[in-house]
């Protein structure tokens, strides 16, 4: 099953609850919910207390992607706070301490995910393969939202796709960057189930036709 994860980025901060609420009731399957450091990216965005806010006000699974240096500093915090899943790049530090980060996330009865950036080779998932339950690929660089998909990016997801079949068959594939209704069908092929659309879902008049297509479409797809 294809699933849909709207990020929050372009969601109406003035009611963010309530649109989170919505895109739920479209028929939503995670909330993504980026962090951003002004340090692994030029960007910063929210952190805890915006987690701590929309935790109260829903039940929805909350897919946090760390784009942060050194997570391991943080991971527990956003675990205690009320993250699902917690994603850490894994350019942001050096093997070994993402391999910590993803015990102490495992150890707080969480998801665990790692994500990587355009440039990064796919056989840098091989360290951390029997320790995830989710590999997102971001098919845009990280840091803004609005950007047209890196095409090249998809050979990344194929390959890692062919890694997850190999080696943790149980693990979702995830991509964020551009993914429209013309994207979709696209990432679909190459081996992605769960897809991250911001503006897509968010500035759509109909988010539930919006949501339904993208997950027909990338059906279609594969």
């Amino acid at each position: 099953m294809i699933k849909i994860a709207p990020s929050i980025l372009s969601a109406d901060f003035t009611k963010l609850g309530e649109e989170i609420s919505d895109v739920m009731a479209c028929g939503a399957d995670y909330i993504h919910f980026d962090v951003m450091d002004g340090m692994f990216v030029q960007n910063i965005s929210f952190g805890l207390p915006v987690l701590a806010s929309v935790r109260r006000s829903t039940d929805a699974f909350i897919d946090v992607h760390l784009m942060i240096e050194k997570p391991l500093r943080y991971v527990k915090r956003f675990c205690d706070t009320g993250a699902d899943l917690v994603n850490c790049h894994v350019e942001a530090d050096s093997t070994e301490k993402i391999l910590e980060a993803l015990s102490i996330i495992r150890a707080c009865g969480k998801k665990t995910g790692i994500t990587l950036s355009p440039g990064t080779n796919a056989d840098a998932v091989l360290p951390f393969i029997k320790h995830v339950d989710l590999i997102l690929v971001m098919t845009v660089y990280p840091g803004l939202g609005g950007q047209t998909l890196i095409g090249s990016q998809l050979d990344v997801v194929k390959k890692v796709r062919q890694i997850i079949d190999a080696h943790n068959s149980g693990c979702e594939l995830e991509v964020d960057g551009g993914i429209t209704l013309e994207t979709a069908p696209a990432a679909i092929t190459a081996g992605a189930n769960v897809l991250v659309s911001g503006s897509t879902v968010f500035h759509a008049k109909d988010r539930k036709g919006i949501i339904a297509s993208l997950r027909s479409t990338g059906a279609q797809g594969g």
